[in-house]
């Protein structure tokens, strides 16, 4: 099963560095980093605005608790989100270039 795992970031800098990570690690087959996010949560019990850059990972399950871990481990935020969305359907040819780049047969 494929999945799309999203996680903001607090800028573009640590987006491209935690995006390199995944890609290199084969960890992810793509990333898209989404600049402009304007994210409102509470936290702490105050409201908070911040501008974020979300990055879209495309993967496999499989490799989602090593995505994870990673993402834990590298991120400043102390709770990063980190949210898996399955991929029930794509494009045959997409797909299969996804598990290429992750070196699934």
């Amino acid at each position: 099963m494929y999945q799309l795992i999203l996680c903001t970031c607090p800028d573009a800098e640590f987006a491209d560095k935690l995006a390199g990570a995944l890609i290199s690690q084969k960890l992810a087959a793509c990333v898209n980093i989404l600049p402009g996010v304007r994210s409102v949560y509470e936290w702490q019990g105050k409201v908070e605005i911040a501008q974020e850059h979300l990055l879209l990972i495309k993967s496999h399950q499989d490799r989602y608790a090593a995505i994870e871990a990673a993402l834990k481990d590298l991120h400043p935020y102390q709770l990063p989100e980190i949210i898996a969305v399955a991929i029930e359907r794509g494009s045959l040819n997409y797909l299969k270039w996804i598990d290429s780049c992750l070196g699934i047969d």
